[in-house]
C-alpha cells in the first residue's frame, strides 16, 4: 500500500517542537541575536570574555553553510548567571545559527527555567527557546529553527578543544552506506545501525504510514561530510525507508556527490531530484535525503510522482 511522502515526524515531542520552531528566543548572551554577523557578535561579547579566536573553514561542511563557515571560540564568557568555561558561536554564510556552551552551562541556562523544562533522551529542553542541555556532559545548545531541523543539538563542535581548534575529517561520501541494507531484517540491521551511530532512539509509529510500524532514530551517522540523524523505518520487520536529515546550505554539495556516485537524476521537479532507478531522492522543499526499497520506489514513481 502506498502513502504519500510527508515530512518525517521529529523524535522530539512533535507538538511542542513545532511550536518551538515559531518561537525563537529574542535575546541570547549579551544581547546577541541569531542571524547576526561574526563581527557584530565578537564586539558584543568582547568585554565579557577572557579570550577568543576565530576559525574559518575554506570548504564549509556545516549543513546550513553554502559559501562560508566560521566558529567564534571563547574561553570564560561571563554572564549574569555565572561564567561559561567554553562557548562557540557557529556562523553559516556570516549569520549566527548555533551556540554551544560547555562548563557550568546547565546552571547558567536552566536554573531559572525549571517550570518550562522538559526531559528527552538525556537532555533538558526548553522547546519554546530551542534550548537543549545534555545532562551528563553539561553542554547546552541554542539554535535557529534551521539548525533544529537536522537536530544539531546532538552535534558536539569538534573545534572546541582545550588545546585550540584541531582539524576534523568526516566521511565525505554520499554513497549509501553498506550497513544500510534496504529490505534487510530489523534483527540484523539494528546491530549495524548501533555500531555506526552515536546513539539510537527507538519508537513505534502512529500508524499513519501503512508501510512502516517502527522507526530507529540514529544520531551521529556520518554521511556526505557531516554526522547526521537518520530515520530508519521498518515495515513487517524489514527496512524499507530511510530519511537522512540535511541542511539547505549543503544542497548543491550533496547533489554533486550524488551525481558523482549515481549519475544524473532520472527525474527532477521543483521539490525533488530522483536517482538510482527511483530509490534515492534529494528533497529540496525540506532538506532531506530519502532512500527507498526498489518496490517502494516503483510505487512512489507511479502514485506520488505520476510517472
Amino acid at each position: 500500500m502506498f502513502t504519500s511522502i510527508k515530512t518525517p515526524v521529529l523524535s522530539i515531542c512533535s507538538a511542542a517542537f513545532t511550536f518551538a520552531l515559531n518561537a525563537q528566543s529574542e535575546m541570547l548572551l549579551h544581547n546577541v541575536h541569531f542571524y547576526e554577523s561574526l563581527e557584530s557578535v565578537k564586539q558584543k561579547i568582547g568585554p565579557n570574555v577572557l579570550s577568543h579566536s576565530v576559525l574559518t573553514l575554506d570548504e564549509p561542511i556545516f549543513p546550513l553553510a553554502e559559501h562560508s563557515e566560521a566558529h567564534l571560540i571563547c574561553t570564560n564568557l561571563k554572564t549574569k548567571n555565572g561564567t561559561l568555561a567554553q562557548v562557540v558561536f557557529t556562523f553559516a554564510d556570516n549569520q549566527l545559527h548555533l551556540i554551544e556552551s560547555r562548563g557550568n552551562a546547565l546552571h547558567v541556562f536552566f536554573d531559572s527555567s525549571k517550570d518550562s523544562m522538559d526531559h528527552f533522551m538525556g537532555y533538558q529542553v526548553v522547546f519554546e527557546e530551542l534550548l537543549f542541555g545534555h545532562i551528563e556532559k553539561d553542554i547546552v545548545w541554542q539554535m535557529t529553527k534551521e539548525a533544529s531541523h537536522p537536530n544539531l543539538f546532538t552535534w558536539e563542535n569538534p573545534y572546541l578543544t582545550e588545546g585550540g581548534p584541531t582539524s576534523v575529517a568526516y566521511n565525505k561520501s554520499a554513497e549509501i552506506p553498506d550497513f544500510l541494507e534496504m529490505g534487510g531484517p530489523l534483527n540484523e540491521l539494528k546491530t549495524a545501525l548501533e555500531a555506526n551511530s552515536t546513539f539510537i532512539f527507538e519508537r513505534e509509529l502512529d500508524g499513519s504510514d501503512p508501510n512502516a510500524q517502527l522507526q530507529l532514530d540514529c544520531f551521529g551517522v556520518e554521511y556526505a561530510g557531516f554526522p547526521r540523524k537518520m530515520e530508519a523505518r521498518f515495515g513487517n520487520g524489514k527496512l524499507n525507508t530511510v530519511w537522512i536529515l540535511t541542511g539547505k546550505g549543503e544542497e548543491d554539495r550533496i547533489r554533486k556527490k550524488l551525481i558523482h556516485h549515481y549519475g544524473n537524476p532520472v527525474f527532477t521537479n521543483e521539490d525533488w531530484e530522483i536517482f538510482e532507478n527511483w530509490t534515492i531522492g534529494l528533497r529540496k522543499d525540506k532538506p532531506e535525503i530519502l532512500l527507498l526499497t526498489p518496490e517502494l520506489g516503483k510505487s512512489y514513481k507511479k502514485e506520488y510522482f505520476k510517472q
